[in-house]
């Protein structure tokens, strides 16, 4: 696989140790330190709700360890640092997940969403988006394959979320939005025209909501925007849901029910085993997942 210029050198800095608070191991990976902590990058698989077809991975931190069995610590750090460093640690991450991404064969339109902590919403003075930016370009990584997820917020941050999304937008990044319920959906929607918009799948397909939920998708559509549900555990409600319409407007799925989070990607998209609840299903002419 040919690497991009930037990122072939910057990782040759690391095999150098040359780089502070990020080494590589001898498996490729790479590790960053953070206090006492020693993390890594694992990715899990978005898709498809139509045929399980590869949309993107999104990056999650872990504690370092061989076999993918490591604990999400990152809330027990985020409690343990001031704004400051918990602003450090966001950042950090972040390069942590794109070079262990782009290091590795993911395909050539499979998109990277990468979170970004609450504490930048208003911890950030200046341009949000433009370090990260210069970062990427640094690193010679296509910046349109990378979507920032901005956090669920609560009604009184609805100022913030606006003045980042500007600033992403401007800054060439698209985003993603975490919204709480159905009802907060339609309204961020409205007031910041997200790119992306996830949904807790327990939140949105309740009895209650399955109509509403349908509705949305149609709206979304109609501003060209993504809508996931995440946190997927139960498969079979795919082909069993009620909606308003012979030609349902497809949206994307993540969760332990669909894949789950991998350090390593497939050579290849098509590679790996369909999960058991998938297979069980009734999905044709799938993409296989990484697991």
């Amino acid at each position: 696989m040919m690497l991009q210029r930037g990122l072939e050198v910057y990782l040759e800095c690391l095999r150098n140790k040359n780089v502070e608070n990020l080494f590589v191991g001898n498996d490729g990976r790479i590790a960053a330190r953070f206090f006492n902590a020693r993390l890594s990058s694992v990715f899990q698989a978005i898709r498809s709700e139509q045929n399980l077809e590869l949309l993107a991975y999104e990056a999650m931190v872990r504690s370092f360890s061989i076999n993918d069995t490591g604990l999400s610590i990152l809330k027990l750090l985020e409690h343990a640092t001031t704004d400051d460093e918990s602003i450090e640690l966001d950042r950090l991450c972040r390069l942590l997940h794109v070079l262990n991404f782009f290091r590795q064969n993911s395909g050539p339109n499979i998109d990277l969403y990468l979170s970004v902590h609450s504490r930048l919403l208003t911890a950030v003075a200046g341009n949000h988006g433009a370090a990260f930016q210069r970062v990427l370009t640094s690193l010679d990584i296509p910046q349109q394959r990378i979507v920032l997820q901005l956090p669920a917020i609560t009604p009184s941050q609805g100022w913030a979320v606006a003045h980042v999304a500007k600033n992403y937008r401007r800054n060439g990044f698209r985003f993603a939005v975490h919204a709480r319920t159905v009802e907060q959906a339609y309204e961020l929607l409205d007031s910041v025209n997200p790119d992306v918009l996830k949904l807790n799948a327990e939140n949105a397909l309740t009895e209650n909501e399955l109509g509403r939920f349908d509705k949305l998708l149609s709206t979304a559509a109609r501003q060209q925007c993504r809508v996931i549900l995440r946190k997927v555990d139960q498969i079979n409600w795919l082909r069993q849901r009620p909606t308003s319409s012979q030609q349902p407007t497809a949206f994307g799925i993540q969760g332990n029910a669909v894949d789950i989070a991998r350090s390593v990607l497939p050579a290849s998209p098509h590679n790996g085993l369909v999960p058991t609840a998938v297979a069980k299903a009734g999905y044709r002419d799938t993409q296989q997942c990484c697991i």
